[in-house]
């Protein structure tokens, strides 16, 4: 698996992502460790690889969308890849995994939305030491959790998650609200 990057390490932003969608498998499907382990290690090499010219610790919202896992009316493909990888098909995939989730995959925070117009949900954050390796500061696998505020943006690119902040609500504003200023 592809670790480092040469503007960072990814991997702990990666594993939280997948031993998130792995809980799901886990808990949700008829899906042995063995299943499970090689998914987890298959989307971990995907991800890997599909975001290593994507990684920007120094403006972790730059790549963001590319980032994005999403499942809505379609299945990811990086996930329906992995899932397949084990014999899911992607109709057995749906029933695993919920029927709408974004996850975000960004250096330093992984965060996540289940429906629509669910709480945005920080799943891993971490901060750069002056070293260059993160250390983390909070980390939270509890699904249940969600977000009192959001960090500000970095640059004034939207990225895929204040996009859908600020333009997909169909709902009343929620604490997490922002502003995006340039």
């Amino acid at each position: 698996m592809h670790t480092l990057c040469a503007r960072g390490t990814m991997k702990p932003e990666i594993n939280a992502a997948v031993g998130f969608l792995s809980r799901f498998l886990r808990i949700k499907g008829h899906v042995n460790d063995r299943q499970l382990q090689t998914f987890s290690q298959t989307l971990q090499d995907i991800l890997a690889e599909q975001y290593k010219h994507h990684w920007f610790p120094d403006r972790p919202n730059k790549g963001s969308g590319y980032r994005c896992i999403r499942i809505n009316h379609k299945m990811d493909p990086l996930v329906g890849q992995a899932g397949q990888r084990i014999g899911l098909s992607i109709q057995q995939l749906y029933l695993l995994l919920p029927s709408e989730l974004t996850l975000w995959v960004d250096p330093f925070e992984v965060s996540y939305r289940i429906g629509e117009d669910g709480s945005i949900c920080v799943l891993f954050e971490s901060h750069p030491s002056t070293n260059g390796n993160p250390s983390v500061t909070t980390g939270n696998s509890n699904p249940a959790s969600s977000v009192t505020q959001v960090s500000p943006m970095v640059d004034s690119h939207i990225s895929c998650k204040e996009e859908l902040l600020v333009l997909g609500r169909t709902s009343s504003a929620k604490p997490y609200m922002m502003t995006v200023s340039s």
